[in-house]
């Protein structure tokens, strides 16, 4: 498997680039302990992403997180293409298309599984495809999901989308289900400077083994569309402070 530069075996951030050396000072803010996420959606075919994204790779050592596109799973196939030609360290998938990336991608990648939050603590959605997303809600409780996410070939549960605290207990049942099956999880949706600490520790005090929060559109520049490296910094920073 392509190594991941977990913050003492923890924690790595994921966060969006809006260009390669936007994805350079992203690298250097978190001192390496972060994947760079390019999305899928930005591109018109796979080919543009392949060659485009094969460029981020060469600048910032394949820390590169192959993405959806705001958890968008008509966008499963073209990150199954995109990551079996390029393998990139990591790669975002919905529940039902892991199994097929993996397949396609190999041993090497890190892949999560993405699953929803449906309202019920110990439970999640995982009908996140873009046919069963459509239809009634196949909801599981979490430690039945993780064993599924295993079986496809995931190394952790993407749990999407969260509203920041929203699903304040949803989550802390989600991250001690991974804890005790020694599963990673990727909370992601509405994480901010302002909550991320709280969200991290609810993870951390779970035992979970390996996190990677994603933290997107909250800090990126409207302006420019690139992701403010001050802030990186600032979230880095409560990282190491709260990782022991």
């Amino acid at each position: 498997m392509e190594n991941i530069n977990f913050y003492k075996g923890r924690v790595a951030l994921n966060c969006l680039t809006g260009s390669i050396r936007n994805a350079e000072k992203i690298l250097e803010a978190a001192e390496g302990h972060v994947v760079v996420g390019i999305l899928s959606a930005n591109y018109p075919d796979v080919a543009s992403a392949v060659k485009d994204m094969r460029e981020y790779q060469k600048a910032v050592d394949n820390n590169i997180s192959v993405g959806l596109g705001a958890g968008n799973p008509n966008q499963w196939r073209a990150v199954a293409e995109i990551s079996a030609q390029i393998v990139p360290k990591h790669i975002n998938q919905t529940f039902t298309a892991t199994g097929f990336t993996r397949g396609k991608a190999g041993e090497a990648p890190f892949m999560n599984a993405m699953v929803s939050p449906c309202g019920k603590p110990g439970y999640v959605r995982i009908s996140t495809g873009p046919m069963s997303g459509k239809q009634e809600p196949v909801v599981a409780p979490v430690a039945t999901a993780i064993a599924m996410a295993k079986e496809q070939g995931a190394n952790s549960l993407k749990y999407f989308p969260m509203g920041g605290l929203k699903v304040h207990d949803e989550l802390a049942e989600v991250a001690k289900a991974c804890a005790e099956a020694d599963f990673a999880l990727e909370p992601t949706g509405g994480i901010t400077t302002d909550n991320f600490s709280e969200i991290l520790q609810i993870i951390l005090d779970a035992g979970v083994p390996k996190i990677i929060p994603h933290v997107y559109s909250s800090i990126i520049d409207k302006a420019t569309g690139e992701t403010k490296i001050e802030e990186v910094g600032k979230i880095y920073r409560m990282i190491t402070s709260l990782v022991k």
